[in-house]
């Protein structure tokens, strides 16, 4: 068994694009207009993921974009996307910089969450060892659900 791709709905496909790629550094590995069901797939991967993915087409986070509006209220109901990272202050920086909250702020250098334009809930974890402690995280209080 291995893991393929995480599913989610989006409201808006080119906020979602540009949050999750733009904004977090996923990239597109294949996105597919479905004309005839009115959909869109996109298929994303993080940098450090980019080839396996190309190859077996995992592991990937799937947006599906619904082309009729719908309403996809609790983003949360799944549980979370998750991330590692080598700097979470410097990533947890560079989205407050972008207009993101940090809804769990990295207090410990090793974990934070944020949320995306869907609000769906996305983990970011420090690879290897946790950062040492720092302001102005280490005082940072949550904000919101994560």
């Amino acid at each position: 068994m291995n893991y393929l791709h995480t599913m989610v709905r989006v409201s808006d496909l080119d906020v979602s694009l540009k949050f999750y790629c733009e904004i977090l550094g996923l990239q597109v590995v294949n996105r597919t207009d479905y004309d005839q069901g009115r959909f869109t797939l996109v298929f994303l991967a993080a940098p450090g993921d980019l080839e396996t993915a190309r190859e077996k087409r995992a592991p990937v986070l799937e947006l599906t974009y619904n082309w009729d509006p719908e309403s996809y209220p609790g983003g949360r109901n799944f549980g979370h996307l998750a991330y590692g990272v080598d700097d979470i202050y410097g990533v947890c920086q560079r989205l407050m910089e972008a207009g993101v909250t940090i809804n769990r702020p990295p207090r410990d250098g090793y974990m934070a969450f944020v949320r995306s334009p869907d609000g769906i809930s996305i983990e970011l974890l420090q690879n290897g060892a946790p950062l040492t402690p720092r302001e102005p995280w280490q005082s940072m209080e949550n904000t919101g659900e994560w």
